[in-house]
């Protein structure tokens, strides 16, 4: 059996990790306080709550990928399940955004498709990356 060198793109550069930070700051700033945006507070409650624990969550669990000391698969898996979760609360919001105010929105809507563009291709990163860690290949 022939071993590979895999290169695996490191989850704890300061951009993502500032990112994370945020996403559990902010997130749990919204759940203590229940203090929402407009553009949130026109999503129905269960969606409010839904949107404030991917928040929540999806910064824990990468983060907590990002300095796994542990197996690198398990902890690309945590990034991944992270940055998903990012991805769709990011995504959720965008889409309050423009809906509740519609071009006005651009400068922050904009921000916010920019930050779920990043995630999902993250995500596909890091997926390319455990397929490769499993031998599958590119």
């Amino acid at each position: 059996m022939t071993i590979r060198t895999v290169p695996v793109v490191s989850g704890r550069h300061p951009f993502q990790v500032a990112v994370l930070v945020a996403a559990v700051s902010v997130g749990t700033v919204l759940a203590i306080t229940a203090a929402v945006p407009k553009s949130a507070a026109a999503m129905p409650p269960l969606v409010q709550a839904l949107w404030v624990f991917l928040l929540i969550s999806s910064g824990a669990v990468a983060l907590l990928g990002a300095f796994w000391r542990g197996h690198v698969g398990t902890a690309l898996g945590l990034e991944l399940a992270g940055v998903l979760l990012l991805a769709g609360g990011t995504s959720m919001y965008a889409v309050a955004l423009f809906a509740v105010s519609g071009m006005q929105a651009l400068a922050a809507g904009g921000f916010v498709v920019s930050l779920a563009g990043a995630s999902w291709w993250r995500a596909g990163q890091i997926r390319r990356d455990l397929r490769q860690l499993s031998g599958g290949g590119t």
